[in-house]
């Protein structure tokens, strides 16, 4: 999937993976009661920070492709297209689950 978002230094362009609907026991979690999404896809990736001496810069984690669990409450939610993404700084990314 691809997207006509470029994100600046380091932030990055996610789509959100939706949270389960049910219970193991087969119950169906309304919508004002499920979780707000923590794990999702990258899809794009900014260049990366300049380094102190602004003459490199240094170069993200993750890459476009990528399945990351971040923060809670990081990033900004935004609608392009029609569609839901989360813009954020890699330094809000916890992991990248294999």
């Amino acid at each position: 999937m691809s997207v006509s978002i470029k994100p600046l230094e380091d932030r990055i362009v996610i789509k959100s993976l939706e949270a389960e609907q049910t219970t193991a026991s087969g119950l169906v979690i309304p919508d004002t009661a499920k979780e707000k999404p923590q794990e999702g896809e990258v899809l794009a990736v900014g260049p990366g920070r300049w380094n102190e001496d602004g003459d490199e810069r240094i170069p993200l984690d993750v890459a476009v492709g990528d399945r990351v669990i971040y923060s809670k409450y990081g990033g900004t939610e935004i609608k392009h297209g029609g569609e839901e993404y989360l813009i954020l700084s890699a330094r809000d990314v916890l992991a990248i689950v294999g």
